[in-house]
């Protein structure tokens, strides 16, 4: 009766764990973390191995993807942690789609250090904003500032007034909130976010991968408009021929929500709500990621080892 069970809910719902990888490893994990919870609990109709089998049964490809993650531990996580899980892996696996096929940007802006931003207009998404950049800084110490230190960004990052992890959820996965700090004649103003970040390894690769989450509970801040990360993924690769360096690439698609207020020679005034002129957006966007990577490298040159 189990394996009938598994098989029927495997089938209604195969397109769907087909498009999306990480809900697929999250619903075997689910799975087997209740059978478990009867086994563990003394029913006397389960066997021990039935979690096993369970995993089995779904296929080779998903007992392959839950080796290697040391977040999907059945045992050790609740649903809502799962939950998080699962919007990183798939957060993880869109990014890994957008990288991979062959989509043609568009050149919003040269930086200095010869970095570059490209957008592109993706179904789904919308616009999505792509720096590129190569850094004299070698990967696991931007891996270190970006995801192991990412409370202290406020420290070096002057656009920021507050990163707080709200929850660590195995090594690779954070819930976060993140307050942008205010800045007179901003046209956008502060914005705060709550976000499952994630990391992930494919050979020599990080990608730290970012998208909107919610939590309970969390008031909006005051003076702050709740704006959604709708996708973020920073690749760090090492240079080919010089691993002190690092490639560095960062896909970003924002709904900043709420009115914008925007300043005229002769008045100041605000626009519907729910709408940002796209002209503002398409500046503001390309503009946060220079900044940010400006800020970046001033940080590390200052504390560069001797």
């Amino acid at each position: 009766m189990l394996r009938a069970t598994v098989k029927l809910c495997c089938g209604i719902a195969h397109d769907h764990l087909r498009r999306l990888p990480g809900l697929k490893i999250t619903a075997v994990a689910a799975i087997q973390k209740d059978v478990r919870g009867l086994v563990v609990r003394g029913s006397r109709r389960l066997h021990s191995k039935i979690p096993h089998y369970i995993q089995r049964l779904m296929g080779k490809e998903t007992a392959a993807c839950l080796e290697p993650a040391g977040d999907v531990s059945p045992s050790q996580f609740s649903s809502v942690d799962l939950f998080y899980i699962t919007q990183g892996e798939t957060a993880l696996q869109r990014a890994l789609s957008i990288l991979q096929q062959h989509t043609s940007w568009q050149a919003e802006t040269m930086l200095d250090a010869g970095a570059a931003v490209y957008s592109a207009a993706l179904p789904g998404l919308g616009k999505v904003f792509r720096a590129e950049v190569v850094l004299a800084v070698p990967v696991a110490r931007l891996h270190q500032e970006l995801f192991e230190r990412i409370e202290q960004m406020p420290q070096w990052n002057p656009t920021l007034s507050q990163v707080k992890v709200l929850q660590r959820i195995g090594t690779d996965t954070l819930v976060t909130h993140e307050v942008t700090a205010p800045s007179p004649g901003n046209l956008v103003g502060q914005r705060d976010f709550v976000s499952v970040r994630h990391r992930g390894r494919r050979e020599t690769a990080i990608y730290l991968v970012g998208t909107a989450t919610h939590v309970e509970p969390l008031p909006l801040q005051e003076g702050c408009i709740r704006a959604e990360s709708r996708l973020s993924c920073i690749v760090l690769q090492p240079l080919a021929g010089d691993p002190g360096c690092t490639r560095f690439t960062w896909l970003l698609s924002m709904d900043l929500k709420a009115s914008a207020a925007v300043g005229t020679k002769f008045r100041l005034f605000s626009l519907p709500k729910g709408w940002i002129p796209t002209s503002i957006i398409n500046r503001v966007l390309p503009q946060s990621q220079a900044d940010f990577i400006k800020h970046l490298c001033r940080h590390l040159s200052a504390t560069a080892c001797p």
